[in-house]
């Protein structure tokens, strides 16, 4: 079975049902634990911190430009050293696996960010 972050990001129908209890627990599991949580089984919520502005500032495009490029888009809030991302799916509100297929790769990008400070 592939990485989470190497998954594909498929498009979500109205048909789809939020996924809930042990499919996110599992689903967690595949992401960054100190980064990110499922928020009342609706959203994902997830903090990266930085070293300044600049960094965190960096990361927020590209994680801008990763929502452009699957057509999922995240709140993003951005502060001094700390960009917060939260994550549903609108259309069914709530979570599915793309949700954290998007988060994984958000931790690549991160992680690239932190491997540059070491």
């Amino acid at each position: 079975m592939p990485e989470l972050a190497d998954r594909e990001c498929t498009a979500c129908t109205s048909d789809d049902e939020p996924l809930t209890g042990d499919a996110l627990e599992t689903l967690l599991g595949g992401v960054d634990a100190d980064v990110w949580d499922v928020v009342e089984e609706h959203h994902l919520e997830g903090t990266y911190e930085f070293e300044d502005f600049r960094d965190a500032l960096e990361f927020t495009y590209e994680v801008g430009e990763l929502a452009e490029e699957e057509w999922h888009h995240p709140d993003i809030h951005l502060s001094w050293g700390e960009v917060v991302v939260e994550m549903w799916t609108h259309k069914i509100d709530g979570l599915r696996e793309t949700d954290f297929v998007m988060a994984a790769r958000m931790d690549r990008i991160y992680d690239e960010y932190t491997a540059e400070e070491s």
